[in-house]
């Protein structure tokens, strides 16, 4: 098995268009509860379950990870994909369009391909490790924004489930801070959306006090092919292990980084 991700962008691409048919042609359907309001719908299901088959058909060597049904076990060539089959649940409950597929193949602890389809918007994004990230075949580039009082910078969901309200102090605390910056703050309820966008410079900077692999790392590996700087809360680079996701135009990173400390 190749270790080319440029070799396996057709492979991703593929996934993502299954996915996005599923997405677009079915209901939710039966909603299935995964603790203080989370849930995954039958189409999470189905998304998973048909990109998971698909991928051990062309690329039985390489192991997987799926938010709903966790890993394979599998490790050829130390790589491996993670899929967010609908990321942007609650959105896609909602009839909302912010929602879509993350496939990100993963080396160790860094992605080194992504691909997000928004089905519903139209959007088919790539990214392979040092070959730049596209939209629909055509390239982006992160925005040169260079004062926080110009940038529109979107933040992540807030937290849900055990010692949600301890946790998002934080959370508050950035959104006030930025508030007082910033041009703009925005939520869109996709983590894949927040990394993209800030890829095709429609945003600025996302800020997200979480890092679930699923989640990030397709966005990840497109927003840094994009030119966005993307870290841990600490300023050093973003990988899996990561405890936070911060991406952002070059020119305000350090701002945004200290803001986020200070809260």
């Amino acid at each position: 098995m190749t270790n080319d991700a440029r070799a396996l962008l057709p492979v991703a691409l593929e996934a993502a268009a299954i996915a996005g048919d599923l997405i677009t042609t079915h209901l939710p359907g039966l909603v299935t509860a995964k603790g203080d309001r989370d849930m995954a719908t039958e189409v999470d299901y189905a998304v998973e379950r048909a990109v998971r088959d698909h991928l051990a058909l062309r690329t039985p060597a390489v192991g997987f990870l799926g938010e709903e049904s966790g890993a394979d076990g599998r490790t050829g060539d130390g790589l491996q994909w993670v899929l967010d089959p609908v990321d942007g649940t609650v959105n896609f409950l909602h009839g909302l369009p912010l929602c879509g597929v993350s496939l990100a193949l993963v080396r160790g602890d860094t992605a080194i391909l992504g691909v997000i389809g928004l089905p519903f918007l139209g959007s088919l994004y790539a990214a392979a490790e040092g070959d730049g990230a596209t939209v629909n075949d055509q390239p982006i580039k992160a925005s040169g924004a260079s004062t926080l009082d110009a940038a529109l910078v979107s933040v992540g969901d807030y937290a849900v489930g055990d010692d949600a309200v301890e946790r998002n102090r934080a959370r508050h605390a950035i959104t006030w801070r930025l508030a007082s910056r910033v041009q703009r703050i925005r939520m869109f309820g996709s983590a894949a959306i927040d990394l993209v966008w800030v890829a095709e410079g429609k945003t600025d900077a996302c800020l997200m006090l979480a890092n679930k692999p699923w989640d990030t790392a397709a966005g990840v590996v497109i927003a840094k092919e994009a030119g966005a700087l993307v870290t841990d809360l600490d300023g050093t680079p973003h990988t899996t292990r990561s405890s936070a996701t911060i991406a952002a135009a070059p020119g305000i990173l350090a701002e945004i980084l200290e803001l986020a400390r200070e809260a």
